[in-house]
């Protein structure tokens, strides 16, 4: 899907330097940021929810009945 990015010229420029250093598209290292991101923000809330799961399973027990 197609969207257009909005940076701030200093993210534009540190994004621009990004991409020299590393032989690749800016388009390529913002998707893979951004996919990180959205990774990384998963797997905490997952984690905390079975640890939360675990930590309250009596409560959740008894609120269940």
């Amino acid at each position: 899907m197609a969207m257009t990015l909005r940076l701030s010229e200093e993210d534009d420029r540190m994004l621009t330097e990004r991409a020299a250093k590393e032989h690749r598209s800016k388009h390529e290292l913002a998707v893979e940021a951004i996919h990180g991101f959205l990774t990384e923000r998963q797997r905490r809330f997952d984690d905390l929810l079975a640890r939360s799961l675990e930590e309250d399973s009596e409560l959740l027990d008894r609120l269940a009945k």
